[in-house]
């Protein structure tokens, strides 16, 4: 019996990169094992190198190369969980909190009539029972849940355990699920892609801009910001209504949640909703004029005052203390 985890990567028939997501699980998986006292199995989708998994604790790699499943399609690649699942008796499952593997996550657990648990922020706390925890109220607070079901699936909460090596000898297998036409109802009609250079799944530090922006003109400040920390760059629901910047960008709790070490929001007012999405990340910066903006209240740092001016100085410090510590 090993515990089996959905390594998610770009699905693409040409062979997908790893989300730094997978890492994570992947080494939460591990630990979670040596309790078990089993092994580590994954499964991947359309992967390219699925070698790099064996650093992080995985033990097995069961390959699925299909190029049906170029597209995400979330009854289609929770069968190809199911059965994996199935084929090495596992009983718990491990999915990350991604947008995708949330979406599959409900048709999974019908699927192996298991219990289900989203958000989990750290180790089992108990085995018998098996207890874990959880965020809960868009983060604003935790619970405690049991699962009593025989068969378990759990999606761990972005950036919540961290990356760890453990080298295993990852053995390679591929496998071909039966998969039906009933899957693939939903037809994918197009795929808008971020172009930036780090995508806000994997970034450790996120740059975000508000309406204090003023246009999308001035959006070279975040930019050059972000190119300084090695960050990806975000924006506030109203950027994105207004086409400023394109909802790929959009974090929140209407848009994409983050985690990050570092979240840095210029001229955003800081709307619950805003808040919600962005309140797992572990270090909050905040830079805005209005010294009364909600987002002051939750922020770890502040700073009152003119974007326009304090960008450009903090930038430039940032990329002077970077060039005297390379």
């Amino acid at each position: 019996m090993s515990l089996l985890i959905y390594a998610e990567s770009s699905p693409d028939a040409s062979g997908g990169k790893f989300k730094k997501v997978a890492f994570e699980l992947a080494s939460y998986a591990k630990k979670v094992a040596e309790t078990l006292g089993t092994t580590v199995t994954a499964v991947t989708v359309n992967a390219g190198d699925v070698s790099e998994l064996s650093k992080y604790g995985v033990d097995k790699v069961l390959k699925v190369s299909n190029e049906k499943l170029a597209n995400f399609s979330a009854k289609a690649f929770a069968d190809v969980i199911k059965q994996a699942a199935q084929k090495e008796s596992a009983k718990i499952i491990l999915l990350s909190s991604t947008t995708d593997s949330l979406y599959l996550a409900p048709f999974l657990a019908v699927g192996l009539e298991a219990g289900f648990a989203s958000n989990v922020v750290g180790l089992p706390l108990s085995t018998s029972p098996f207890q874990v925890k959880r965020t809960a109220f868009s983060n604003k607070a935790f619970n405690v849940t049991e699962i009593s079901t025989d068969v378990k699936v759990l999606s761990l909460a972005k950036n919540s355990y961290g990356i760890f090596e453990s080298t295993a000898a990852a053995v390679a297998e591929d496998f071909a699920p039966s998969l039906n036409d009933s899957d693939f109802n939903v037809k994918v009609e197009s795929v808008e892609k971020a172009s930036g250079k780090v995508t806000i799944a994997d970034a450790d530090v996120v740059v975000s801009g508000g309406r204090g922006l003023k246009g999308p003109e001035n959006w070279g400040l975040i930019e050059n910001l972000a190119t300084v920390l090695g960050a990806a760059t975000a924006c506030s629901k109203p950027v994105s209504d207004l086409g400023w910047r394109p909802h790929s960008e959009h974090v929140g709790q209407t848009g994409k949640p983050v985690a990050t070490n570092l979240y840095i929001a210029v001229g955003i007012s800081g709307a619950i909703q805003h808040i919600a999405g962005i309140n797992s990340s572990k270090v909050k910066v905040v830079i805005n004029a209005d010294a009364e903006a909600p987002f002051f209240k939750v922020a770890d740092y502040g700073i009152v005052g003119d974007a326009f001016d304090i960008l450009p100085r903090l930038t430039e410090k940032l990329a002077a203390f970077k060039a005297q510590n390379a």
